[in-house]
């Protein structure tokens, strides 16, 4: 299995971006939490996966986010490495009634494709969880409070296809 580095990268600093922007932190907020000092432009880097950290730095940003690197490594990974297995079943019509203004872009989303779908399925689609991250992104979220938040709409947690 070949790795591609850049990619892997640049999704460890889209998660680290997600987890500070949900948490409402600006990098100086992020940056004040830190046990050293780095600069903000640094910080940034390492957010658009254009500069490497070191593994004691990465650990140090995660703990300032209140996350177990082990977690965001999880997290990332499955980004990465999600196969066709990895799906589940999302209602579109609960997502389009939520109320949560978190969840305005994933509404937007589901009520497009509401009205492109088959009224055969009923709203109810599959997503990989390749795609539930990215809409966490979307959402200012991580994938799983996303995933919190689509079981608080359907009672359950989705189920796997």
């Amino acid at each position: 299995m070949h790795l591609d580095s850049e990619h892997y990268q640049r999704l460890l600093g889209n998660e680290l971006r997600a987890l500070r922007k949900s948490r409402g932190w600006t990098r100086k907020q992020l940056n004040a939490r830190l046990q050293s000092t780095i600069s903000l432009q640094t910080l940034a880097t390492y957010e658009h996966g254009t500069r490497h950290c070191s593994v004691v730095r990465f650990a140090e940003i995660c703990l300032a986010l209140g996350e177990k690197p082990h977690d965001v490594l999880a997290r990332v990974d499955r980004r990465l490495f999600t196969t066709a297995a990895d799906e589940i079943r999302v209602d579109l019509t609960r997502i389009t009634e939520s109320t949560d203004p978190t969840l305005l872009p994933l509404r937007r989303w589901a009520a497009d494709r509401l009205r492109e779908a088959d009224p055969a399925t009923g709203g109810e689609i599959t997503l990989t969880t390749a795609a539930v991250e990215r809409m966490a992104e979307l959402c200012g979220t991580t994938s799983v409070e996303l995933l919190g938040y689509l079981r608080d709409m359907t009672g359950r947690l989705p189920t796997s296809s």
